[in-house]
């Protein structure tokens, strides 16, 4: 993998690629919230001998950092597609998970004949109509929340609560680890992201994916309304849904043979 920036206006987003040949499919990583491009280490060592590979640490996130947190959902949506020009990557299959799905669903609203593919991992639908008005509210004005509470205690609930495995927690541990001593930049990071989430949510745009997709889900994913929102989402579009049995948020770190599989089948056949 070959690091590589691409400069913005708020800042310099830090990501690496994998490409063998511009004919073949890439798969497009995107991390969630407070994760890193390390949370798809097993998936990228599975697939950068079979696809070319893109994947980024999220404006702000990790090394793409220092970075102004003045850009919304849509601005992520075309720094990535500018990244994608600027590799002359065409047709790409995006596999986001929770943020990152949401990213992928806001190029699929801006890009819509762009994308080969889409997987959501432990994400959830961007549609206003899948929240309620409380969660729309709550999502706003979560920075505090983060600024507050103990840093031992969002290191262990961190980590606990969204992965099932020793090898999941661990990740997320090391991924946490970077904002260690420096807990107003995570929680202003955490709190950012849920608030263009909710903006993005209140837009009520349709946010239609017009490409091949599959929706993955841990059975133990506690991260939200995680599962509900994705027994809507599959129930109201007839998007093909496969749940992950004692998989947690992180499901691709807590089962990644499995979540490599699906990626692999599904990518086969679109």
């Amino acid at each position: 993998m070959k690091e590589k920036t691409y400069q913005t206006r708020c800042g310099t987003i830090h990501y690496w690629t994998s490409i063998s040949s511009l004919n073949a499919i890439t798969l497009v990583f995107l991390p969630g919230l407070t994760a890193d491009h390390r949370l798809f280490d097993k998936q990228i060592l599975f697939f950068e001998k079979k696809y070319n590979i893109v994947v980024w640490d999220a404006p702000a996130h990790a090394t793409s950092w220092p970075f102004r947190l003045d850009f919304d959902l849509f601005d992520k949506a075309k720094w990535l597609n500018e990244i994608l020009n600027q590799e002359e990557i065409n047709k790409p299959v995006i596999v986001g998970q929770s943020m990152g799905g949401y990213v992928g669903q806001a190029y699929a609203q801006l890009y819509p004949n762009q994308l080969k593919g889409f997987v959501s991992i432990d994400s959830a639908p961007l549609q206003r109509k899948y929240v309620t008005a409380v969660e729309i509210w709550l999502l706003k004005r979560m920075e505090p929340v983060y600024a507050h509470y103990p840093w031992k205690w969002l290191l262990k609930s961190g980590t606990e609560g969204v992965a099932t495995s020793v090898y999941g927690r661990n990740l997320m541990r090391e991924m946490m680890q970077v904002y260690d001593g420096n807990q107003k930049r995570y929680a202003q990071i955490a709190g950012h992201g849920f608030r263009i989430l909710a903006e993005a949510m209140e837009k009520n745009l349709p946010y239609e994916l017009k490409c091949p997709a599959l929706l993955i889900c841990g059975t133990q994913d506690h991260a939200g309304s995680c599962i509900r929102y994705n027994k809507a989402w599959h129930r109201n579009t007839k998007i093909p849904l496969t749940w992950i049995e004692g998989a947690g948020h992180n499901s691709n770190t807590d089962k990644p043979e499995r979540i490599n599989s699906l990626i692999e089948e599904f990518v086969t056949n679109i």
